[in-house]
């Protein structure tokens, strides 16, 4: 009786030191989770999916206008005078560039010790590099003191505010 508790204990261990199985079957999806197109899928003269109903319009919805231009440089450059301020105390400071920034860079921004930026004033007006087929951002060149920042704003519709998500110093 001891030999088949023996071979019986052996023969667990090995298989419970034996490799799982690398693949899982997939659970049948309920008609809860059953994703559906909104739209048919139409197929590219290469028989690749397409955008429903032909391509996407070059801006997404969003296209530039004189308005949308003077918002972001106007956004850029209030964003940048209340980012150069390395003398202010940290709280005031966060507390002043969050109303400009996306929530990523609220929170990216959060540990910045605004005593280590080297710019402390903007000296002149913001341009923009404005890319015509995307009308959700554009990069903004502000001019400080210690050289050019790129800002990057970006928008979720043509109707919302831009937001600051990243302020880059100057290469040099």
């Amino acid at each position: 009786m001891k030999k088949p508790l023996t071979l019986l204990a052996v023969a667990l261990l090995c298989v419970s030191c034996a490799p799982a199985a690398t693949t899982a079957p997939v659970p049948a999806e309920s008609a809860s989770t059953r994703h559906t197109s909104s739209a048919p899928v139409s197929l590219s003269a290469n028989s690749g999916p397409e955008a429903p109903g032909g391509t996407a319009p070059a801006t997404l919805g969003i296209s530039w206008d004189q308005a949308s231009k003077d918002k972001a440089v106007n956004v850029a450059e209030k964003a940048m005078a209340d980012f150069a301020r390395p003398a202010v105390e940290e709280k005031r400071w966060a507390n002043d560039l969050a109303k400009w920034l996306t929530p990523q860079a609220t929170a990216d921004y959060s540990a910045v010790d605004p005593a280590n930026i080297p710019a402390n004033r903007v000296t002149g007006p913001a341009t923009l590099s404005v890319d015509d087929a995307n009308g959700f951002g554009v990069m903004a060149a502000v001019p400080t003191n210690a050289g050019t920042y790129t800002v990057q704003l970006l928008r979720t519709g043509k109707d919302a505010p831009w937001k600051v998500n990243r302020l880059t110093p100057p290469s040099s």
